[in-house]
């Protein structure tokens, strides 16, 4: 008798990782219905990450990004700053409780490799305020940005990697629409899976 067929080793799409990092965030469910299903962009799959600590979660990401078949990183949560969404364009090197990190020979800061201008057009388009920034907040997103581009691999494509931060005060269906606007404007630049990769 042979095994059935992963469905993801038949799926050609490219994969976007989508975590909301922290536990208590309501306003991003991946499975919108009772289907089970995860709710996916046009021409690209989602795989969600639940919430775990830090530092588990760095590895987590990084060990699904070591797969070629994963083309994004999406992470998503708040920002006690009032107003509009944000995008963050770079990352210090930090500790998961924020304070300053001893880099030693690691680099100072990392660059999001996600297409960030056009994320920020794509969300204002959808009528979600939305501006990229420098200013990193002192938390789990900033540590987790560090961490998995700068533990990325050499001889690999880059994926794109960035994070998402919606105020403190946005609805859950704000919150959810800026993270679907989002993450379809990452699968808008990713081009299918070649069989070679998929295989």
């Amino acid at each position: 008798m042979t095994a059935e067929p992963d469905a993801t080793q038949t799926d050609h799409r490219p994969a976007i990782i989508i975590c909301a990092w922290d536990v208590d965030e309501a306003g991003w469910d991946p499975v919108e219905d009772l289907s089970g299903e995860p709710w996916n962009p046009v021409g690209a799959r989602t795989v969600a990450v639940p919430a775990d600590s830090p530092g588990h979660l760095a590895d987590e990401l990084s060990g699904h990004l070591r797969d070629p078949r994963c083309r994004a990183l999406l992470l998503v949560g708040r920002t006690q700053r009032p107003g509009r969404f944000l995008l963050q364009l770079r990352a210090e090197h930090r500790a998961p409780d924020g304070s300053r990190s001893d880099h030693g020979t690691a680099p100072s800061v990392a660059r999001a490799t996600a297409p960030i201008a056009e994320m920020v057009r794509a969300l204002n388009d959808a009528g979600v305020p939305a501006e990229a920034t420098s200013e990193a907040d002192d938390d789990s997103g900033t540590f987790l940005l560090y961490s998995v581009l700068s533990g990325l691999p050499d001889g690999i494509d880059t994926p794109a990697i960035g994070v998402l931060r919606g105020p403190g005060d946005a609805s859950d269906a704000a919150f959810t629409k800026a993270v679907k606007t989002a993450a379809q404007a990452m699968a808008r630049n990713m081009s299918p899976i070649s069989r070679a990769r998929a295989g």
